[in-house]
Formats: C-alpha cells, sequence, structure tokens
C-alpha cells in the first residue's frame, strides 16, 4: 500500500462482513454485524485489525 490517504475494503475475520473504511481513520471502527474491532487509530495511518480486501483509488 502507498503512504496516501484512500479507502480500503476490509474483511472482518469472524463474520466475514466486507466494510469501505478509511486508512487513516481518527476513531476505531467496528464490524457492524458482529462488532469485532477492524481498525485502531494510531494518530496517522491506522492499524487495521482485519484482512484488506482492496484498495479504491
Amino acid at each position: 500500500m502507498n503512504e496516501e490517504s484512500h479507502f480500503v475494503k476490509v474483511k472482518c475475520e469472524d463474520c466475514e462482513n466486507e466494510q469501505v473504511i478509511f486508512n487513516k481513520a481518527s476513531t476505531e471502527i467496528k464490524c457492524s454485524i458482529c462488532g469485532r474491532t477492524l481498525v485502531v487509530p494510531t494518530g496517522g495511518r491506522a492499524e487495521i485489525k482485519s484482512q484488506v480486501v482492496e484498495e479504491i483509488d
């Protein structure tokens, strides 16, 4: 992945739900189906704790 801000599609490891998230999210993002934490903010590029399915340009 490059260092620019962009959206990515991630897949929840628990329920396999796919969501589009911002790679520099400033808040924690949870799966909208099961509530598992998908993204944790770090002050810059967010720590993605799930599988990245695709980058969206």
